[in-house]
């Protein structure tokens, strides 16, 4: 991947034996996402899902936070610029925000974020929407939005009553409760919690059992767990039907065959 062509302010990217990292680098402001990061990161799984090269992404913040959210302070700095027109947060989502966490659930490709200080509101549902989250046990995830006054948007209700359950959920969108990388791991949130200085440790170890994996079976799994949440049974076993014949005909399907015949540990190379 020529990470050269998604190159924005704010965010780091670098490629390297499969595996795709990506920084966000705005440390002096808790990582907070603009709309430039965020145009990029869309810009970045676009291009994802269609690289042949590309077997993981990997997520992390720059510094002591993952991701504070988005720069809401940033956007409304002007108070003289003009206002815009009745409706233009609902116009503008769909292309922002609303895009990139659709994109990070369907991508055929694992998503690995590494958590350690804060992960608020834009920044947890990136957590969320990722494969395997792994966080600091002192992390902080927050959903800030009612206790700022307004409502929630990237698929916070969404994605997070899927992990943890409505009640749970409620706590934390509703109340505002922050909740720490511990308890995130107890409730099922995220993969797992480990002390900060394991945390590069753990998803370097995590990310290279993901990249050296049977690449197009991980991501037609991956798919078929993102439709399996809105489907019947009978759509699900279609569709189950449907990625075992694909997965069927890759090399890596070849490679795991021969490798359980000859008693070895298989040797995937990802096609």
């Amino acid at each position: 991947m020529n990470v050269d062509d998604h190159r924005v302010e704010g965010l780091g990217l670098s490629f390297a034996a499969g595996v795709l990292r990506v920084l966000l680098d705005r440390p002096s402001r808790r990582n907070a996402l603009t709309d430039t990061v965020v145009e990029g990161l869309i810009g970045v799984f676009d291009s994802v899902a269609t690289d042949e090269a590309v077997r993981v992404v990997v997520m992390s913040g720059a510094g002591d936070h993952f991701c504070g959210g988005f720069d809401i302070v940033a956007r409304n700095a002007d108070l003289d610029a003009p206002q815009p027109r009745v409706g233009s947060i609902q116009r503008r989502l769909p292309s922002q925000a609303h895009r990139l966490i659709p994109l990070m659930l369907s991508v055929q490709v694992p998503v690995v974020c590494a958590v350690r200080g804060w992960a608020a509101g834009l920044g947890l549902q990136l957590v969320l929407a990722s494969d395997f989250a792994v966080t600091a046990e002192d992390a902080s995830l927050w959903e800030p939005f009612t206790q700022r006054g307004f409502t929630p948007d990237s698929g916070a209700t969404w994605l997070l009553s899927r992990r943890v359950g409505e009640v749970r959920a409620r706590q934390m969108l509703l109340l505002g409760r922050t909740v720490t990388g511990a308890e995130a791991a107890e409730w099922g949130m995220v993969h797992r919690a480990v002390a900060t200085a394991e945390l590069d440790g753990v998803v370097d170890e995590l990310v290279a059992e993901l990249a050296s994996g049977p690449t197009v079976a991980l991501g037609l799994t991956k798919w078929l767990l993102h439709t399996a949440r809105s489907a019947d049974l009978s759509a699900a076993l279609a569709d189950e039907a449907l990625a075992l014949e694909v997965s069927s005909r890759s090399k890596d399907f070849k490679e795991g065959l021969a490798a359980f015949r000859e008693k070895r540990p298989p040797r995937f190379t990802g096609r």
